[in-house]
């Protein structure tokens, strides 16, 4: 399976008040070390699973693989996972106005936990020279600042992954990885 290339910028939110209304995805999503050049995360939203292998690189644009996760597995990994490694949040999606097309979302993460307080908005586009314009509701531009990665907001390890019996088919079904 190829790699997805992601290209995502990242703003805090000065306005949380901007999600009034909207009703929210919670999220809950560990990290386990990496596999390769990427990071391995399990996400559960509801009754929906999935791990996913992403790139460390610097920038707005970085490499993903995911695929759906049995929910059960992912519960089972996610409840051995150090609390430490993990990040809970709710997500709100908020159509983003005047982009032209394709469409584009806003994607307002609202965090809790050791991370309560803390709002990242975050749009993914088609191209990297895309132009934006930007919502009031937005704070300063953290695209490019590692800190606000979710990746170290979980404090990800950095040492290879040891996978789990059972999850290891559905990596090496997203391989192989570049």
């Amino acid at each position: 399976m190829a790699a997805k290339l992601e290209i995502e910028r990242k703003f805090l939110v000065r306005e949380p008040g901007i999600v009034a209304g909207l009703g929210g995805r919670r999220l809950e999503q560990g990290y386990f070390g990496q596999v390769g050049a990427y990071h391995l995360r399990i996400r559960i939203a509801g009754e929906e699973a999935w791990v996913t292998l992403k790139s460390d690189t610097p920038g707005a644009a970085r490499q993903e693989y995911e695929a759906a996760l049995p929910l059960e597995l992912a519960r089972r990994l996610l409840d051995g996972c150090p609390e430490r490694h993990k990040i809970a949040k709710t997500r709100y999606r908020l159509p983003a106005l005047g982009q032209g097309e394709p469409r584009l979302t806003w994607e307002i993460d609202q965090f809790h936990g050791r991370h309560a307080g803390l709002w990242l908005a975050e749009i993914e586009l088609d191209r990297p020279d895309r132009a934006l314009d930007l919502p009031v509701w937005l704070g300063a531009e953290v695209t490019d600042d590692p800190g606000y990665r979710n990746a170290a907001l979980a404090e990800a390890p950095q040492q290879p992954a040891l996978l789990d019996a059972e999850l290891q088919p559905y990596i090496l079904a997203l391989g192989p990885f570049d």
